[in-house]
């Protein structure tokens, strides 16, 4: 989906839910750790699979990596992909559908209340945001892939 039209999809939902304010961005997130769930269960699949030969150890490495991701993301009590968007007041997590489209709202903070750390790895972007007063927190991940749109995320948390 195109950065636009997940910006409009995103404000079009706020809007359903009472909450009719400009979305600055939104971006496709995984839960924190997904995809070092993915890669370390594609190893361990890799490994029981390679007893069978080529074929098996490739089956092995993307059924394991499928069951570590998802293992991961179950942890986390958070869907595999969400959308988050940003609004001048607030950061608001949707659920998706398999096309990684928004349906509905996860959650909403406001962003006065927030501390947002944002810590670069390899081939992700970590982004915790901690609510100052309980030190609840989300804790997401961005892939580096543009069409995911994490990077208009993270520079409009900037502000």
């Amino acid at each position: 989906m195109k950065e636009e039209e997940l910006v409009n999809r995103v404000a079009e939902l706020l809007g359903e839910h009472g909450v009719p304010e400009e979305v600055v961005a939104a971006g496709v997130f995984n839960p924190r750790g997904h995809t070092g769930g993915m890669f370390a269960g594609g190893f361990v699949g890799d490994s029981a699979g390679g007893a069978f030969g080529n074929l098996g150890s490739s089956i092995g490495t993307a059924g394991g990596a499928m069951a570590g991701a998802r293992a991961n993301d179950t942890a986390a009590g958070l869907p595999a992909w969400l959308v988050v968007a940003v609004t001048p007041t607030s950061v608001v997590g949707f659920d998706t559908d398999g096309r990684r489209r928004p349906t509905r709202p996860l959650f909403r903070l406001e962003r006065s209340g927030l501390e947002i750390k944002v810590h670069q790895r390899v081939n992700v972007r970590v982004l915790e945001l901690i609510e100052r007063v309980t030190g609840a927190r989300v804790e997401l991940e961005g892939n580096r892939i543009p069409t995911l749109h994490t990077g208009p995320v993270l520079d409009a948390l900037k502000t």
